[in-house]
């Protein structure tokens, strides 16, 4: 699908206008009038990618121009007229002799012509060529590929551009934008991005191939082969040498087995790594690797690296070591330098990669990484509000990047640059993304992985991000806010300047709020108010609006407001209640259940199907049934209180708005409960006492009057008669403490129904949180059921 190209045309030709003007005398007519006089040219049997690159310039060309550029190889019979002459070849040679063809730095760039005319395109041997034309064709011609389908290719019938001098080597040599759309090939080549991901083939330049992605001890030493054998090769932990779970990376049903056999003294339970101080360990570790890179000859990037985790051992010799450099990062870098130097003997060209993350961030005193060990640092526990560059919030992170670039030779950064709790949420973290990226790459980083959110296709503006990230990931000199202005005038024509202020909003609310933006988080609640969430709304409907007649400008458009809109449903009873104190007028959607199927519907249909990090699968689908039973109820009667409800001022929060802890282990249930005030609840087994089932006061709602009398409405299914049926109560989590509690017991509640437990009357503030727990009888209390936390304004 190709976007309407009106809405640039008169920005690209004031821009080419004002780029040749003060040149026109010397300006090269490409194409007049149906004709041209320009030939491409490429050596004889050219390397497929600079066959491809021939292609791209002349296919690009006549789409622009409606002319046919003949393509013909150097030794044919060449007639009169101009070369663009695309990659080395004799004529080039000839033509521009004094390129030094050997010694372009890595996807280096060079695009030059000649005082007749002649342009030449050439580079780095991998795909440097392939990057010139890709430059040459948006930077001079300015054409726009936005997303891997939507372009802009302007046409110009008469083409005419300036004399071309320009050479550039980028920064980072990988260069990584993670999101679904980065993947496909020709976006990928066109962006210039080169990672691990892309599924470039070799005719198109190949890209960055890793050998193990990250958190590598297991893959390499799995403790199912080794542990029971050889249990020096594992940490020793309080005097025991222990294996446990690597984290995320390398579970399995071997594994899980395999560690339910061992004693529980050799079980450590957050994860473990390897006794790096351990020779034989290494070496065959070593071994290993080697015998992998073997099987993988295109591979340019091995992980050498820790488990996620922690775990890291506490032998005598490991534990001295640590002790030496002040960090655990001294027996970690003195073992990753070993194994690099004997890979580096047979696979001189292959990255060792390794981490410095969690317990290994900090740089070590003493050792250093050797020449071909890259070492990678993780930007997991930042804010992603304040640039790393002002300190603040992340003055720990940015003191070990720096102490890192003083000591290694090069760095590689794994930015995490979405929400992964929940893809589908606005995630104001667009003013940081360049600024951030420009601290990196002052700080040595040759490689670098912006992760997004590749899960997802109606994630928050994943296409803008995606477009401005890669544009930053080659060079990071951009200015950042004129990559988001033309892309949102190009790819949202009249609707972008709204979207733009609505960004805007929701930014400037989550830096008043001065809000910690960590990667991971379930609400938008803790900085975007109320007020702000109406205002993002009414832009919302705004932009919608303002494209409506045009079907590709709309979904364009519902893309990127997708994660606006589901937030607004996701918040939309503590809206309601809010405009209700307020006694003004709702503008949610009259009909929340009609609007999710909406919703959900789009989302699918864009490809969607997932709405957090491996949220894939049933994962999905119960999303999905949670988001649509959460409207489809019937209406809740009124609590059983002598109250005259119509006149008193009061908020029901239903068991549909309750947060629920390790759903998927069983620790909560919501089910169908014809006893509830809506027919559904939220039931707990009695097996644990966790308090799995919450719900935080949105501030907004808790500080609108001066007291609420807070209630709960519970039952219990139990067999015995006697004891513990559940706790209840209210945490303060700004301050961390207890604001009331409660013990039920079954002996006070003779009615085996719902009862409503008065919590009493509070002020309440920011991070008030009301919570629901078991009480770890399973055998005299099968479950607890949750219906819902009422308040009612305290008038007296």
């Amino acid at each position: 699908m190709k976007s309407c190209w009106i809405p640039l045309l008169s920005w690209l030709l004031s821009w080419l206008f004002v780029a040749v003007a003060p040149l026109a005398a010397q300006e090269w007519t490409l194409a007049d009038a149906g004709k041209t006089d320009y030939r491409i040219v490429t050596a004889e049997n050219p390397p497929d990618v600079v066959q491809n690159a021939a292609a791209e310039l002349r296919q690009t060309l006549q789409q622009m121009t409606g002319v046919d550029f003949p393509q013909v190889v150097e030794n044919a019979e060449l007639a009169d007229g101009k070369y663009l002459l695309v990659g080395a070849s004799e004529l080039a040679k000839k033509l521009f002799p004094d390129v030094d063809w050997e010694n372009f730095q890595y996807d280096e760039i060079l695009i030059r012509s000649d005082e007749q005319g002649n342009i030449l395109f050439a580079g780095h041997a991998r795909r440097g060529v392939l990057y010139a034309v890709v430059t040459f064709l948006e930077d001079t011609l300015g054409c726009r590929w936005w997303t891997s389908t939507e372009s802009t290719i302007p046409p110009m019938p008469t083409l005419k551009i300036p004399p071309q001098n320009h050479r550039y080597a980028p920064d980072l040599i990988y260069r990584e934008s993670y999101y679904r759309d980065a993947f496909e090939e020709k976006m990928a080549v066109r962006s210039k991005c080169n990672g691990n991901m892309a599924r470039i083939s070799l005719e198109w330049g190949g890209h960055h191939r890793f050998l193990f992605f990250v958190h590598s001890f297991y893959h390499l030493i799995p403790p199912v082969k080794y542990f029971k054998e050889h249990p020096d090769w594992f940490p020793e932990i309080d005097g025991v040498r222990k294996v446990g779970h690597p984290g995320w990376a390398h579970r399995s049903p071997e594994l899980e087995a395999f560690l339910k056999s061992l004693p529980a003294e050799q079980i450590h339970e957050s994860g473990t790594q390897l006794c790096l101080s351990n020779d034989a360990m290494r070496e065959e570790l070593t071994r290993n690797a080697l015998e992998h890179l073997r099987k993988n000859p295109h591979v340019d990037f091995i992980s050498i690296s820790q488990n996620d985790w922690h775990g890291n051992c506490q032998c005598e010799k490991c534990k001295a070591c640590d002790e030496k450099n002040g960090s655990p990062a001294g027996s970690l870098i003195t073992f990753v330098n070993r194994v690099a130097e004997d890979i580096e003997k047979e696979f001189p060209h292959v990255w060792v990669e390794t981490l410095a993350y969690q317990y290994t961030r900090k740089p070590p005193k003493e050792v250093r990484p050797r020449k071909n060990v890259v070492v990678r640092l993780c930007t997991i526990e930042c804010s992603f509000l304040q640039p790393l560059e002002q300190g603040g919030p992340n003055q720990a992170l940015k003191d070990d990047i720096e102490g890192w670039s003083q000591i290694a030779p090069q760095l590689f950064v794994w930015d995490y640059i979405t929400n992964f709790s929940f893809y589908l949420l606005p995630h104001p973290n667009m003013r940081v993304l360049a600024p951030n990226i420009r601290f990196f790459v002052k700080n040595k980083t040759i490689g670098l992985f912006e992760q997004g959110d590749s899960f997802t296709t109606v994630g928050d503006f994943v296409a803008a991000r995606n477009w401005v990230v890669s544009h930053l990931l080659w060079n990071p000199d951009r200015d950042e806010e004129a990559l988001w202005e033309e892309f949102f005038q190009g790819y949202y024509a009249a609707a972008g300047p709204i979207l733009r202020e609505y960004l805007q909003v929701i930014h400037d609310a989550a830096e008043k709020k001065e809000t910690y933006l960590r990667c991971f988080r379930q609400n938008t609640h803790d900085w975007m108010d109320l007020e702000t969430l109406e205002k993002a709304v009414q832009l919302a409907q705004k932009a919608k609006k303002a494209v409506e007649n045009d079907p590709i400008l709309a979904r364009r458009v519902q893309t990127a407001l997708f994660a606006c809109d589901l937030n607004a449903l996701l918040r939309y009873d503590e809206w309601k209640f809010f405009t209700k104190i307020q006694k003004r007028p709702f503008l949610g959607p009259e009909n929340p259940a009609l609007e999710t199927q909406r919703l959900l519907a789009f989302a699918e249909e864009q490809g969607t199907h997932a709405h957090r990090e491996g949220g894939t699968g049933k994962i999905w689908e119960e999303f999905k049934e949670n988001l649509l039973t959460r409207f489809a109820r019937k209406p809740a009667e009124n609590p059983d209180l002598p109250l005259d409800w119509e006149k008193v001022l009061w908020l029901d929060f239903q068991d549909a708005m309750m947060g629920t802890y390790r759903l998927q282990e069983g620790y909560t249930q919501r089910v169908e409960d014809s006893l509830a005030s809506d027919g559904k609840a939220i039931r707990m087994p009695g097996w644990h006492h966790e308090w799995a089932t919450s719900y935080t006061i949105p501030e907004t709602v808790a500080t609108a009057v001066a007291k609420w009398h807070v209630y709960a409405t519970v039952r219990w299914e139990a067999t015995a008669q006697t004891g513990t049926a559940m706790t209840l109560g209210i945490y303060d989590y700004t301050n961390k403490k207890g604001v009331c509690s409660k013990t039920l017991k079954i002996e006070d509640f003779p009615d085996s129904g719902y009862q409503i437990i008065d919590l009493g009357s509070h002020a309440l503030q920011k991070g008030m949180n009301v919570w629901f727990a078991p009480p770890k009888r399973p055998d005299e209390v099968q479950h607890v059921f949750i219906d819902r936390i009422f308040l009612v304004e305290e008038t007296e």
